[in-house]
């Protein structure tokens, strides 16, 4: 794929989001699009959101559990950016004419004080370079029309990001269990899914330390000050008009979001 090619997959893809219109997997068009190529295409969108007044304030990490890879016949999970023009208050209000086909995720959110930089980086590491972490919804969305993707069209569509919601009160990761922190989901006041830390790749710190190796190949590290959405702990659920997520989690709180028309 050449630099035009990129920039045009970048362009359909920046439309779609501004006008709330998916558009066919990228892969129909072209099938034989690497993942590389794909993380080009995301790069490529980032850039141009930044140029034009946008600021990177952390990542995410999608496809962390087993069920979800074998879904998409992968064997690693990928990564997007988070803007601040994404984040969105706890128990804040989002419209879903801001969005295309949004689902929400309950996740663990990290905020580093150190960079992390690959290609070795450890577990171990990972939790030395942590401030502290909160509870976390990511409101994933695809840009793609049905979700029907393949691992290179979630890569070029920012790994399907949407927005976030941080909550609860920071806790230092030295005072939680992170593999056996429990999470409770519910929607409309209804438990949906339960999970655990172990749920994304072992163990939260396994997933970002696979995101900061992972970062190496395209000269990026993670920096301090960054925001790290370590994926989801359970499956997402599509939201709609009126509804209220509410995530809670052992010894680190809660954290909801509701949406509106």
């Amino acid at each position: 794929m050449n630099l035009l090619q990129t920039v045009s997959f970048s362009d359909r893809l920046a439309v779609a989001e501004e006008n709330a219109n998916a558009v066919k997997p990228l892969t129909e068009r072209h099938p034989d699009i690497s993942v590389r190529e794909a993380y080009m295409i995301q790069l490529k969108t980032i850039e141009r959101k930044v140029e034009a007044g946008a600021s990177i304030v952390g990542k995410k990490i999608g496809l962390t559990s087993l069920a979800m890879q074998k879904l998409l016949g992968v064997d690693q999970p990928d990564y997007g950016h988070l803007l601040n023009r994404m984040e969105v208050e706890d128990g804040g209000k989002v419209s879903l004419g801001r969005l295309i086909q949004p689902k929400v995720e309950a996740e663990i959110a990290f905020k580093l004080n150190q960079d992390l930089v690959g290609p070795r980086v450890t577990s171990t590491e990972v939790l030395l370079a942590t401030e502290y972490i909160q509870p976390a919804l990511e409101i994933v969305d695809s840009r793609i029309e049905d979700w029907q993707i393949k691992l290179q069209d979630t890569i070029a569509d920012n790994a399907s990001s949407g927005m976030y919601v941080l909550g609860g009160q920071p806790v230092s990761v030295d005072k939680v269990d992170l593999s056996h922190l429990g999470m409770a989901f519910y929607k409309n006041n209804k438990l949906v899914n339960t999970g655990v830390g172990a749920a994304a790749l072992g163990g939260p710190a396994n997933a970002i330390a696979w995101l900061a190796n992972k970062l190496f190949e395209f000269g990026i590290y993670l920096e301090a000050g960054e925001i790290i959405l370590s994926g989801a702990l359970s499956a997402a659920v599509q939201a709609e008009a009126g509804d209220v997520f509410t995530a809670r989690m052992a010894h680190i709180g809660e954290v909801s979001v509701t949406f509106t028309d």
